[in-house]
């Protein structure tokens, strides 16, 4: 029995080639697909389930390279809707969208070390005046497939400490 599906994947298209946008769409949107469409039925079958895309708020405006944003874009759409689609089959849908997320080994610990004035920009354009955590992103995923968020269905929970500030 599958409760809950976390998609987490990227391919981190950076390049604006064709290498970069088919690797962006093949890994994180199609694998997303993929195994939403594996698990999907078997939720039904049991009565419910929950299912998580991790997107970034990359896809929520422009400035990342174009692949990557386009990718996490349409994750977000993909989840709205499967939300209201698996609704009825009492499928929550939400995606979680991290923002600047340090953690050993990422690239935002890569760009501190070889290009310090770019990490410190994005760092003071974030409210919060620091990057996130994987375990900040963890908690909200974990809370977003518990019981407690038995009415959150269609929804794009930033992780950003305010970074990005529009309103949708």
């Amino acid at each position: 029995r599958i409760d809950v599906l976390v998609n987490n994947a990227s391919g981190f298209g950076i390049s604006d080639d064709e290498a970069g946008w088919k690797r962006s769409f093949d890994v994180d949107v199609m694998a997303t697909v993929r195994a939403t469409w594996k698990v999907a039925g078997w939720m039904k079958a049991d009565g419910g389930g929950v299912i998580l895309h991790v997107s970034s708020t990359s896809g929520l405006e422009a400035g990342s390279p174009p692949a990557y944003a386009a990718a996490k874009a349409a994750l977000i759409s993909h989840s709205k809707t499967l939300a209201v689609a698996l609704a009825p089959a009492r499928i929550r849908v939400n995606v979680i969208a991290p923002g600047s997320i340090e953690f050993p080994g990422g690239m935002w610990e890569m760009i501190k070390k070889a290009n310090r004035p770019m990490y410190d920009a994005i760092q003071a354009s974030i409210p919060w005046g620091r990057l996130g955590s994987a375990e900040e992103v963890a908690s909200a995923i974990v809370f977003a497939a518990s019981p407690r968020a038995s009415w959150i269905t269609g929804a794009m929970i930033p992780v950003d400490g305010g970074q990005h500030k529009g309103n949708l």
